[in-house]
Parts: structure tokens; sequence; C-alpha cells
């Protein structure tokens, strides 16, 4: 039998991950050429924007800190109102940044690379947020300090059986790793940065945090190595963190929140979250920044097929609480549930199973995945969704305790809603200063999926 040689370059078969077949010169361009132009008028407005929701934030916070938790519509027997809700759903949108960077690094998925600078980014800044709910909700927030393993003047140790505690521990654990991770794969770009810049005082900053990098064989051998270990640490956290976060409910013997389900029940609704508020910023960004060939309609295919994942199991816990609650034979139990569908706040239950699960399931169409309309409005509602999702659990499994007399209907306040707003004023503000004066793309990742980086594309 004759022998036949078949020359095929397996990269001709992938998916056009970048498109338009651009050189690395031509991404290092499209890449800074955000940090380096003169931003445009709508740059500028919508950062006044966000400054004055993180103003309306500032002066909330000063209120509670003169006035009490009073000014909140927590209540009896809803004692746990808006700021537990604001603090889970932050922590939520923090997951997808280190599921997109660390986990899917570690599976080698190479699409992530044009969506993980971003993502990761955003991870940082919802946990800037999210930290800050437990610090205002103690009720004296002029100790914090109580939150943390040291003792107090009274020479007694903080409550180590306090979820308040394992959820400050978990978080900063959280945080702190994921700003590492970031910021050490910032370092090429920056000095990429660094070497385009005009003037002597951009050269200074952008080299002074690019720590020397020079791109020799040595330094992206430490660099691959480093990177590697970061993905590893950081992976464990994408479960851990929510499922301690869970554990301020599923600790406790009030029925609704008693249950086993609530750790994976909480990552998958975490990672869907956070998925949704890539998707809605990465829409808007592509655009605005002209970075159509780098973030493609690829990256929006494979995202939605994700959040379809996460979606279907946050679905399935939803079906799965209702029928653990029926088979347990539990009268209190089944009440917490039917109360949800059918009770005062059945507006809010209904509007979370339409947000989480109908919306969705909208993805098994391929091209409604790649549409950019659809992806944005979808991506929004299913972030409202999940606000709710964490407001049914709180609100209505504490509406209607054992005592029919102490029955109440949770109202928030106008501080209720500019804390919540306040919190997003943070939130944007952040990522447009982030988009300004950082790469949004990893140029170093990006090129690495090019062609032209590839060992066994050579021209012919």
């Amino acid at each position: 039998m004759a022998h036949v040689a078949y020359d095929i370059d397996p990269v001709e078969h992938r998916p056009a991950l970048i498109e338009g077949d651009p050189d690395f010169h031509g991404i290092t361009e499209a890449v800074a050429r955000p940090v380096e132009w003169r931003p445009p008028w709508g740059w500028y407005a919508v950062l006044a924007a966000s400054l004055s929701l993180l103003g309306l934030f500032g002066v909330s916070i000063a209120w509670l800190f003169w006035e009490g938790v009073g000014i909140w519509g927590n209540n009896v027997p809803v004692a746990w109102g808006w700021p537990i809700i604001n603090f889970v759903f932050w922590v939520g949108i923090a997951h997808a940044g280190t599921l997109i960077s660390a986990v899917l690094f570690l599976f080698r998925q190479r699409w992530r690379t044009s969506i993980n600078r971003a993502a990761e980014a955003m991870t940082i800044f919802a946990v800037m947020c999210a930290l800050i709910f437990p610090g205002i909700h103690i009720g004296r927030p002029w100790l914090p300090y109580w939150m943390l393993p040291l003792p107090n003047q009274m020479d007694m140790w903080p409550q180590f059986r306090s979820p308040l505690m394992w959820d400050v521990f978990a978080v900063s654990i959280y945080g702190t790793v994921s700003l590492i991770f970031w910021y050490v794969g910032l370092i090429p770009d920056l000095a990429t940065i660094r070497d385009r810049a005009r003037t002597r005082l951009r050269r200074i900053v952008y080299g002074i945090f690019a720590l020397g990098w020079r791109g020799s064989f040595r330094q992206w051998l430490h660099y691959e190595k480093a990177y590697l270990l970061l993905a590893g640490l950081a992976t464990p956290l994408v479960l851990s963190v929510h499922s301690v976060v869970s554990f301020d409910f599923a600790t406790s013997q009030l029925p609704g929140w008693h249950t086993t389900i609530f750790p994976p029940y909480f990552d998958a609704g975490a990672i869907f979250s956070g998925l949704a508020m890539v998707v809605t910023l990465m829409v808007i960004c592509r655009v605005v920044f002209k970075l159509e060939h780098v973030i493609n309609p690829l990256h929006f295919d494979r995202m939605a097929k994700l959040m379809l994942l996460t979606g279907s199991l946050v679905g399935y816990a939803y079906s799965m609480e209702f029928f653990i609650a029926w088979y347990s034979g539990n009268l209190y139990e089944l009440f917490v549930f039917i109360n949800r569908a059918t009770g005062p706040y059945a507006w809010a239950y209904w509007t979370m199973v339409s947000c989480n699960v109908i919306v969705p399931q909208f993805y098994w169409f391929k091209r409604l995945r790649t549409h950019m309309g659809f992806l944005f409005v979808s991506s929004i509602l299913i972030n409202v969704g999940m606000w709710f999702e964490r407001f049914v659990i709180v609100v209505t499994s504490l509406h209607a305790d054992f005592m029919p007399s102490s029955w109440d209907y949770f109202k928030p306040t106008f501080w209720d809603l500019a804390t919540l707003a306040g919190s997003f004023g943070l939130f944007f503000t952040m990522f447009t200063l982030f988009v300004r004066f950082l790469p949004m793309v990893a140029m170093a990742e990006v090129k690495s999926v090019l062609p032209q980086a590839h060992v066994h594309n050579r021209p012919k």
C-alpha cells in the first residue's frame, strides 16, 4: 500500500478566534489605541454619571454612620435586608472573572484570551463593592476590626462561628488572589504601553508598574510558571467563596435556608450572573473601542453556552427546592416555598424565574447566541433576575415568621435604593477608569493564539 503523507495544519481547522488575519503589530495597535487616544465625549459622560452615583454612595454611607441602620427598611422579622442581598449579588458578579481567567486557562480554552483581562478587572471591582456591605451592616462600622481575628478592647476574640467572619475571610482571600492574578497578567502589556509612551510621565508610571519587564526568555519562563501557579490557586476559590457565602443561610435553622443544596446552587448562580455582566460590558466595549475583530461573535457564542448551562442548573435548583420541601414532609418548609410563588412577594419570585430560567433557554439558538442586541438585553435581564433571586431568598424566608403576629411586609427606603445604585456607581467608575488607562485585552495572550505564533504555521 502506498504511503500517503497528510500535511495538514491543525490550526487551520479551528474556529477563527481573531477575525481579519491581523499581525502582532495590528493587535498591539488595536488594544493600545484606547489607552493612548484622547477619550471621546461619551467616555466623559459615562464617567460623570458613574461619579454621580459614587457620590450618592458616599452620602448614603455617611448618613448611615450618622443615623444608624434604622434608615434602611430592615425590620422585624426581616432583620436582614438589602445590605446582605447586595453583598451576595456582588460576590456573584465577581465569579466570572476567575472562571474565565483561571479555570478556562487550566483547561486550555484559547477563546478566553480576548475577554479574560476585562473579566478579571470586573472581578476586582465587584469584590470592592461586596466588601463594603459587611462593614456597614454590622451596626457599628467604626469597629470593623471585630470582623477580623483580632482581640477587641475588651480582650475578647471574635466569634469564629459567625458567618460574617467567614465572609470576610473568604472574600478577602478571593479578592487578594484575583488582584495578584490580574496584575501578573498585566505586566507584559504594561511594558508595551511603557515602550510606546510619548510623555515622560507616562513612561515613568507605566515603567514602575511593569517591574522592569524586557520580554527575555528567562522572564517569560518565570512569568508562565507564576501565572500557572496563580491559576491553580484561584481555581478552588471559584467554588469555595460562594459556598462559604451560602453558609450564611444554610447553617441556620430557618425554613427556606436550612438546605444542603445551597453551596452548588449559589456557585452556579454566581457564575451565571458574572458571565452575564461580562457579556453586558463586552458588547459595549467591542463597539466603542473598535475591537470587533478581537472580541468577535465566537466569544459571545461560548459565553452564551456557559450561561445556558449555569442557567439550567439554577432552574434545576429551583425545582429541587420545591421537591425537597414537599418530600420532606416539613410543613414549615413547604409553606415557605408555596408562599414564595403565591404569596405577597409572588411578583418578585416570578420575575426571578422568568429572567433566570426562561431567558437563557433562548441561547439554544445559535443566531441568538451571536446577536449582539439580544445578548445585551438578555444579559441585563439575567442580572436583574439574579438580584431578585437574592431578594427572594432573604425577604420571603423572613417576612412570615413562626409567629403570625410578627409577620410584616418589607419595603425598601430611599436609602436602600441609594446604596444599591451607589454600589453600581463605584463599579462603573472603576471600570471606566480601567478601560481608559489599562489595556482591556491581554495583548500577549491574544498574540499567542494567532496563526503566526503557531510553530507549524510556516509559509509553504
